[in-house]
């Protein structure tokens, strides 16, 4: 799938570029950022999936966190998509600001009026993914990880639980951990997928986590002591098991905004250095 170039800017030792291409899964146009390190012709660089918050776009990890410098000093490409379908105009998806454009909730939406069109599950795991990020960026398939912040980071771990072959690290800023619980999680799940929960589970962090039975998982997860949403987040719910280890770092005086993800973007890229270049 062929993607226009919307921009180029250097940064560090590499180019931050923003794409815009047609996206057979969300049947609308889609935009995306992809930061891409200096790097030998022919060389394939490891890679990294950041997904964002609710009422962000691909811009506000791109323009806020810093990332750059730290995807420059490891050498790892940085993919990071919008939150929602924005080239479709659906009735009430501009209602609310944690529903409808800005916040897909990274899910594959069944609810008639929303399955068209809100399939971020798929469009990240499959489109983004396999076709139309590597034709624009030297990404090795075989390492990759994925990250992320509040729905982003229910989307980073649901993601990287689900699909272990996919996504070799993990990493999460605030994340939703228990949507099925919250109202945040509530709202969305009801509108996309239904009052069944029984179709929740699979996009709930710590139900996912509960299950896994896949490789070995090191998962890495700050949150802010003094997040206003914490009783929305319930990082307390996320534990380890078997086959997967949770780091949960509570960090003293720091809240829900990027000045809390720029503080430690440098620690989750040692972590994903670590086990994509292992």
């Amino acid at each position: 799938m062929a993607a226009t170039l919307v921009s180029k800017n250097q940064s560090f030792q590499g180019k931050q570029y923003v794409y815009k291409h047609a996206s057979p899964t969300t049947q609308c146009d889609m935009t995306f950022g992809v930061y891409i390190p200096d790097h030998e012709p022919n060389e394939k660089l490891p890679t990294l999936f950041y997904l964002s918050g609710l009422t962000c776009t691909h811009a506000n990890f791109m323009e806020k966190s810093g990332f750059q410098q730290y995807a420059s000093k490891h050498k790892i490409i940085v993919v990071h998509p919008d939150t929602s379908p924005r080239g479709v105009d659906i009735e009430g998806d501009s209602d609310s600001w944690d529903f409808g454009k800005g916040a897909g909730f990274y899910v594959n939406a069944t609810v008639e009026k929303w399955a068209k069109n809100y399939r971020m599950y798929d469009y990240i795991v499959k489109e983004l993914l396999e076709d139309v990020a590597p034709s624009v960026a030297p990404i090795d398939l075989g390492r990759v990880g994925i990250f992320g912040h509040s729905m982003g980071g229910h989307g980073a771990l649901t993601i990287g639980l689900r699909n272990p072959e996919k996504f070799k690290s993990i990493s999460a800023f605030a994340p939703i951990c228990n949507p099925i619980t919250v109202p945040w999680g509530q709202k969305a799940l009801t509108g996309y997928l239904g009052p069944d929960q029984s179709t929740w589970q699979p996009y709930d962090a710590s139900e996912v986590l509960k299950t896994y039975q896949g490789p070995r998982r090191e998962i890495l997860v700050d949150q802010g002591a003094s997040d206003n949403f914490l009783e929305q987040l319930k990082p307390e719910t996320l534990k380890p098991t078997e086959h997967a280890g949770v780091v949960l770092r509570i960090q003293p005086e720091f809240d829900h905004s990027y000045y809390f993800i720029a503080s430690f973007m440098g620690d989750h890229f040692e972590h994903h250095a670590r086990i994509l270049k292992a």
